[in-house]
């Protein structure tokens, strides 16, 4: 899998990778795969009629296409909607552009005039999307008065053309969307004779007021700083502080994959000195204040395979959500005036190789009756890291990876409505096997990362259990016929308690399946492709209408056979 996906196409793509990265944006995620395979040769059906066009319904008890054609249902995921209330909104074009190669898009911004002046009720972003030919799979990001908004990648096209569209809740970004902004948008791509697909986006924003009903967004933080450089001076009355970072790995190198990673003694195409563990680590004047597991986001050309990607993508790959990091034990010290420290690592990642990007945003509460907040950090604890990776050598080569890391925080500060203690506890952990054989013709892992929170902020407690898995195989046998079978998983449980008293819960459950095999290294339209994907999400608890959303799209060869909503 390997050999294909990534030796053989880093070269070409290095040179792009390196100029995104010294440019301070984000790379294109690598290309879609000469391939790598299935155990069994997989005997090659006749040439199938076109699918239906992505626009055209389909039609009741139609039968799923023998093969892929040169077009296919536009790309879907199954979250939910972004809820908006009913009141008068207002809606500003916040970027139009045609991405032709790596030159981003500028622009300025203002906040419009007939729904209010920063006391909305809810803010949405859209991006609606078009692409046509052939094209790589490409990572985007898009910025307002220099804070991260919306990190997201493109889905690849059919001959034929696509259209897909992204929303994402932009609420607590208020204090930048409360002003005029210069407006940056870059999804690096390329187009050439061979790779012919222009990417054509629209990003809106659609602005709902608050009226005597509806009231404004509660909880919203009071100022929003983008971490350009390490050093930052925050508020002196400063009473809560979050950091949101969106860490990706990508590039078209190695860390794109970074969980299949191997140590340098393993025979590999992808190497990295202490195996595929990560964490994305979060330091205050040097001492560690945060970690997190990242997650694996597999982009729409992921696992050597676009085929299981082209109608429904997995869990994230439109929408990069940050990873969030409770800082508020340091606001103490970073209330004294002057500059401090707040740095972004990725642990795990060789010395001197590129491939992750971490751009930070500060989310900070002021205290309306102070000017200056003071108090202290009380406790700072760590279980030092722990884990290694296990190469077992053989006709399959196993590697067995463990890694973990705790950490405990604690603060108080003397608010205007009385002392404040803050306590966040993190614990990170890693399993995963990877097994492979010569060559790469057969390449498989099982993993799982685990992420516990939780965060005590006076009398309220909210702790959070998030779960990541990632379970799948790609074989390329006999006459190059490649086969990937995988499922990912995204699981989050969170609860509330008050006084010990649980007041609040909810579940995430966002599932992906899918098996696609097609022939390597020949012509489009001699791959005679086939795929079935299913994705499932669900989501339980006061975070969705009524309480309950579920809903599963399944698809084969590119025709959506599937759209059930269970709530």
């Amino acid at each position: 899998m390997r050999r294909h996906r990534i030796t053989g196409l880093l070269g070409a793509f290095a040179l792009a990778a390196a100029t995104l990265a010294g440019a301070g944006t984000p790379a294109a995620a690598a290309p879609p795969a000469a391939p790598a395979s299935p155990a069994a040769p997989v005997s090659r059906p006749a040439p199938a009629p076109p699918v239906a066009p992505a626009s055209a319904p389909v039609a009741a008890g139609a039968e799923p296409p023998a093969e892929f054609g040169s077009d296919w249902h536009d790309p879907l995921t199954p979250g939910p909607p972004v809820t908006r209330p009913p009141t008068r909104s207002c809606r500003v074009t916040l970027a139009q552009a045609r991405f032709v190669d790596f030159t981003p898009y500028r622009g300025e911004y203002a906040p419009p005039s007939g729904c209010g002046r920063g006391d909305w009720a809810k803010v949405v972003l859209r991006l609606d999307g078009k692409v046509k030919g052939r094209q790589y799979d490409r990572l985007g990001n898009l910025t307002l008065g220099g804070v991260e908004i919306l990190r997201t990648s493109t889905p690849e096209p059919s001959p034929d053309g696509i259209t897909w569209s992204v929303e994402k809740d932009v609420t607590h970004y208020r204090d930048t969307l409360s002003r005029p902004q210069p407006v940056e948008m870059l999804i690096g791509n390329v187009v050439n004779d061979t790779y012919t697909g222009v990417i054509d986006v629209e990003v809106t924003l659609t602005f709902h007021a608050s009226d005597g009903r509806t009231r404004p967004a509660a909880d919203t933080p009071d100022r929003v700083l983008p971490l350009t450089t390490p050093a930052v001076t925050t508020p002196r009355n400063t009473e809560r502080l979050l950091a949101e970072v969106y860490a990706t790995g990508s590039g078209g190198g190695c860390e794109e994959y970074w969980y299949l990673t191997v140590p340098d003694a393993a025979p590999y195409s992808c190497k990295a000195t202490d195996g595929p563990h990560r964490e994305v680590r979060v330091l205050v004047d040097g001492q560690l204040a945060g970690l997190a597991a990242p997650f694996p986001t597999v982009w729409t050309g992921g696992w050597s395979n676009p085929f299981l990607w082209y109608v429904t993508p997995g869990p994230r790959a439109f929408d990069v959500q940050p990873i969030r990091y409770d800082l508020t034990p340091y606001a103490a010290l970073l209330n004294d005036g002057r500059p401090h420290r707040i740095e972004v690592s990725v642990a795990g990642v060789p010395a001197g190789q590129a491939g992750w990007s971490t751009p930070t945003n500060l989310l900070i509460w002021q205290d309306a009756g102070r000017a200056v907040v003071t108090g202290a950090l009380t406790r700072h604890e760590e279980v030092a890291p722990a884990g290694s990776s296990r190469w077992t050598p053989g006709a399959e080569h196993r590697l067995d990876t463990t890694g973990g890391h705790e950490l405990t925080v604690a603060g108080h500060l003397d608010t205007s409505h009385g002392r404040v203690a803050t306590t966040v506890t993190r614990t990170v952990r890693h399993t995963s096997t990877h097994r492979w054989t010569e060559g790469e013709s057969r390449d498989a892992l099982t993993a799982e990362w685990t992420d516990r929170e939780s965060v005590t902020r006076g009398p309220t407690t909210t702790r959070t259990a998030r779960q990541y898995t990632m379970d799948g195989e790609t074989t390329l046998g006999a006459g190059d016929r490649l086969r990937t079978v995988l499922s990912l998983g995204d699981r989050a449980d969170t609860v509330v308690l008050r006084g010990g008293r649980e007041i609040d819960r909810s579940r995430l459950d966002d599932r992906y399946t899918g098996d696609a095999s097609y022939t390597a290294n020949v012509p489009r339209e001699e791959r005679h492709a086939v795929a079935t994907t299913t994705a499932r999400y669900r989501l339980y608890g006061s975070q969705t209408p009524g309480g309950c959303y579920d809903r599963t799209l399944t698809t084969v060869q590119g025709m959506l056979t599937v759209d059930r909503r269970s709530c």
